[in-house]
């Protein structure tokens, strides 16, 4: 059975989401032209595979995937960045297990600011995805009670 897969494009990096919950064994091929996933698979331990081939070259050494609960998420790193992937198979042949990330797709191309260095943002949400333990805590209440410096009382209006 192959997993089901998203996938989604960057101007130097292309994702794919394998959508496995519970995934064990989890084994990520990188080749010049080549992805291959594997795993075990909910509670009764289906076998997935897939077998992907690309649609241009990545570089297969700076390759990186990172299992959750829930799925695999594999980056490739393109071996040309800033050129588009109009799809992520070498094949037009549409794949039923294969679909596009719209809720992260972005048409990069017209978006002439993204940093290209967005492979570092890749890492630290990678390294982010662990539990919610870490969370910084947003609503800014400090527990200690001090004014602010330029908390002076306003004169009141006339």
């Amino acid at each position: 059975h192959p997993a089901t897969a998203k996938w989604y494009d960057r101007r130097d990096s292309v994702f794919i989401e394998f959508c496995v919950a519970d995934s064990k064994d989890v084994k990520v091929n990188f080749d010049k032209t080549k992805c291959g996933f594997s795993c075990l698979g909910g509670t009764d331990n289906v076998k997935h595979e897939n077998q992907i081939d690309l649609f241009e070259a990545i570089d297969e050494n700076e390759c990186k995937h990172k299992r959750t609960d829930r799925s695999v998420l594999c980056y490739l790193r393109k071996a040309e960045p800033g050129k588009a992937w109009p799809r992520l198979t070498k094949e037009k042949a549409k794949l039923s297990w294969l679909s596009v990330d719209f809720n992260n797709w972005k048409d990069w191309e017209d978006d002439s600011d993204e940093e290209i260095g967005n492979f570092d943002q890749f890492s630290d949400m990678m390294n982010n995805m662990g539990g919610e333990d870490d969370l910084p805590d947003l609503d800014g209440a400090d527990d200690d009670e001090s004014a602010d410096s330029d908390d002076e009382k306003m004169p009141d209006l006339e």
